[in-house]
């Protein structure tokens, strides 16, 4: 048994989902209008150049739920994953995944996106196993603040070896599927990487490294 590890966003969906759930704060009144999905849209240029810092992603994209309960935030994200996102899972994906499923594989999905987003769209591929964007509480509440290691670039290594180590797991033949360049660090430490559908710098290095390049729809 090895470990498949999925990248989410562009990798198992046809889109972002942090992206898709500011329009959704938008939509049900949590944030204010075109102003912040304007600003948000900048952030994800800066994220698709490779400059973005997240911390300021983060920032700025958890300000609306601030004093919110994590069960207050749940009730809104079930039908959003269900209408929103389900739609646009990659059906390739799918058949990946119950490839790996047929395999005896352990799926883990890791993702730069905070764990509540991430958590309720893995459960939707029966998927249990999450790292992603810890969000800190206080009193039962959000602060709007992030805790722990950012699960992003070299952070995504960072998390992964600690849940190895604690999961009693390794990386000997594990794969890696994602599409970004901002990947690059973990891709480039399992035994069989793969990207999907790359942004131009990833397809440079795949095509370098002989890296399998695929095609999801």
């Amino acid at each position: 048994m090895a470990l498949a590890i999925f990248d989410l966003d562009e990798t198992l969906i046809h889109g972002d989902c942090a992206s898709l759930w500011t329009q959704e704060m938008v939509k049900i009144g949590w944030a204010d209008g075109d102003s912040f999905i304007a600003h948000e849209q900048e952030l994800m240029r800066q994220y698709a150049a490779g400059t973005l810092a997240m911390e300021d992603y983060m920032s700025f994209t958890l300000s609306p739920l601030v004093g919110r309960t994590p069960e207050e935030v749940a009730f809104v994200v079930e039908p959003f994953v269900e209408d929103v996102i389900e739609p646009i899972f990659y059906s390739d994906a799918s058949r990946a995944l119950a490839n790996h499923r047929s395999a005896g594989d352990r799926l883990l999905v890791i993702s730069a996106s905070a764990h509540f987003l991430v958590s309720a769209i893995a459960q939707r591929f029966g998927i249990e196993d999450v790292l992603a964007i810890d969000l800190e509480q206080q009193h039962g509440f959000y602060s709007g603040r992030t805790q722990g290691v950012l699960t992003y670039r070299e952070g995504k290594v960072s998390r992964l070896q600690d849940w190895l180590q604690a999961q009693g797991e390794n990386l000997t033949g594990a794969y890696f599927y994602s599409d970004s360049r901002n990947d690059l660090p973990l891709l480039q430490v399992v035994d069989y990487p793969h990207v999907v559908n790359p942004d131009p710098t990833l397809r440079q290095h795949a095509e370098q490294a002989g890296w399998p390049i695929l095609h999801w729809r």
